[in-house]
């Protein structure tokens, strides 16, 4: 599902250069759980970042589902995020205004799908993740992990290629956190490819592969 060949990434601070990514080549395949380890300054982060097509590499390439990422228009990359990946972040992202329901349709919004069907979509999948007596509260009046199960639920809308959890387990308690990890297990044992970032070694335990970098590269890969 994915390759990629010599991904190069720097950021300029100051006169300074920092290389984030260092000729990383790398391949996950599809209905793979891979998990990405390293401190802060790892590259782990970049990389995550250019998988979700939320960045782009200067030199390397990456293929996704054999198609190459880097020649892709704004606009051609805007619709592999919003059709093929699904993103749960560590800070969660919902609206506050909005209820479960309309957070986890958002991504629906800009597709042709029908508000009537992208409601039915969403009370299903807040079924699928627990929180069937949640779906009319609004983002304050849950726990953190009732909203994290909203991410997901909502990460999960366009029936994506992949999805990408970015430290989902950072900002909860040891139990919340297995209750979020038995679940993205449970959706990865259906068919879900599943990439994630974490600092935790025990989260990425949950994985079959763990990678683990440092100073923008590849340093060791192992299977659970």
């Amino acid at each position: 599902m994915i390759t990629l060949h010599n991904i190069r990434k720097s950021f300029t601070n100051g006169e300074e250069t920092i290389v984030a990514l260092n000729d990383v080549s790398l391949t996950i395949e599809e209905n793979e759980f891979v998990a990405f380890m390293g401190s802060s300054g790892s590259g782990k982060s970049t990389l995550m970042n250019i998988l979700g097509c939320l960045d782009t590499p200067e030199s390397g390439q990456y293929l996704l589902n054999q198609n190459p990422v880097s020649s892709l228009s704004d606009e051609a990359l805007s619709k592999i995020r919003n059709e093929h990946i699904g993103f749960i972040f560590q800070t969660f992202h919902l609206l506050p205004k909005l209820d479960a329901v309309g957070n986890v349709k958002l991504p629906l919004r800009y597709s042709d799908v029908s508000d009537e069907v992208a409601t039915q979509r969403a009370e299903a999948l807040l079924k699928k993740v627990g929180l069937e007596h949640r779906m009319h509260h609004r983002p304050f009046e849950m726990s953190g992990g009732q909203r994290q199960r909203v991410a997901i639920a909502r990460a999960l809308v366009n029936n994506p290629t992949m999805i990408l959890a970015d430290e989902p387990t950072g900002n909860l308690d040891s139990k919340t956190s297995d209750d979020i990890m038995a679940l993205l297990t449970e959706l990865h044992q259906q068919g879900q490819t599943i990439v994630m970032v974490t600092h935790e070694e025990n989260i990425a335990d949950y994985a079959q592969k763990v990678v683990t970098m440092k100073d923008g590269q590849i340093m060791s890969e192992r299977v659970n």
